[in-house]
C-alpha cells in the first residue's frame, strides 16, 4: 500500500506532534481501502462481524463508536506515562480488538502504530511474512489480556527495523567488512565472546544485532584494540 505509506510519511513530515484521533484513524483507513472497498473506506461497520480463525468476537457494531472514543481517551491519558513502544503496541492491539471496520483493520492498526513510532524518529516497522503466524498468536494472547508477548513481538520488530536502517547508514568502507558472530570473534582475538558482548552493550565495540546474535567485524575489533592502546599511552 504505497499510497498509505506515502500519506503516513507526509503526516509525520508536516507535524511530528500529530495527535491520534478517530478522524485520523478513519482517514488512514480511507487511504488503505479506497481502491478495494470504496463504499466503506473510512466508515465504521454497521453490523457484527466474525474474524475467521480467531476466538475473539469483536464488540457489537452499535458499541464501536463508544469503544473508539474510549480508546482515544485511553491514549490521551497514557501517551506520556507508558514507554513509547509499549504504547504503540497496545494501540495496535486495541484497534484490531475493536475491529471498527469491515476490512483493513490490521493494516490501519499497523499504520497508526508506525505513525506513533515515526513521530519519535523510528524507521518504518514491518511485520515480516515469515512472522505472520507468531503475530496472530501473540495477538490472540493479547485478546485474553496477556499483552506482554505482543509488546515483546513489536519491540523485536522495531529492533530489526532499526538494525536494517543503521546498516543502510554504514559507510561503504564498513560495508565491505565481513560480519562475524561474537563467538567467532572470540577465536581470533584476545577477548572471550562474553567480554566482547559486554563491550558491545557498553557501546565500546561496533556491532549490530540480527535476531539473537550480535555481529561485529575483525576490523571493528582491531579499531577497539588500537583505541585502547592509545588510551594507555595517554595515561603514561
Amino acid at each position: 500500500h504505497y499510497e498509505a505509506l506515502e500519506y503516513l510519511s507526509n503526516l509525520v513530515e508536516k507535524d511530528r506532534k500529530q495527535t491520534i484521533s478517530e478522524q485520523l484513524i478513519r482517514s488512514l483507513h480511507q487511504v488503505v481501502m479506497q481502491e478495494t472497498e470504496k463504499e466503506w473506506a473510512g466508515k465504521y461497520r454497521n453490523s457484527n462481524v466474525i474474524i475467521g480463525g480467531a476466538e475473539h468476537k469483536p464488540p457489537d457494531a452499535l458499541n464501536v463508536p463508544y469503544e473508539m472514543a474510549k480508546l482515544i481517551n485511553w491514549w490521551r491519558g497514557n501517551q506520556k506515562k507508558l514507554p513509547l513502544i509499549e504504547l504503540a503496541a497496545i494501540i495496535h492491539h486495541r484497534l484490531v480488538y475493536i475491529h471498527p471496520f469491515f476490512d483493513g483493520n490490521g493494516r490501519t492498526a499497523r499504520l497508526i502504530m508506525n505513525l506513533i513510532l515515526m513521530q519519535s524518529g523510528y524507521p518504518l516497522v514491518i511485520i515480516l511474512k515469515n512472522d505472520r503466524k507468531k503475530y496472530y498468536r501473540v495477538l490472540s494472547q493479547a485478546d485474553k489480556e496477556d499483552l506482554i508477548p505482543f509488546v515483546r513481538f513489536i519491540a523485536l520488530a522495531v529492533e530489526r527495523s532499526l538494525d536494517i536502517y543503521l546498516k543502510t547508514l554504514t559507510p561503504i568502507s564498513k560495508k565491505r567488512e565481513k560480519f562475524i558472530t561474537l563467538r567467532e570473534a572470540g577465536k581470533i582475538c584476545p577477548y572471550s565472546a562474553k567480554y566482547l558482548n559486554l563491550l558491545v552493550r557498553q557501546g565500546k565495540l561496533e556491532a549490530h544485532k540480527e535476531r539473537r546474535n550480535w555481529l561485529t567485524t575483525k576490523e571493528a575489533i582491531e579499531r577497539y584494540i588500537k583505541s585502547r592502546k592509545r588510551k594507555r599511552k595517554r595515561k603514561r
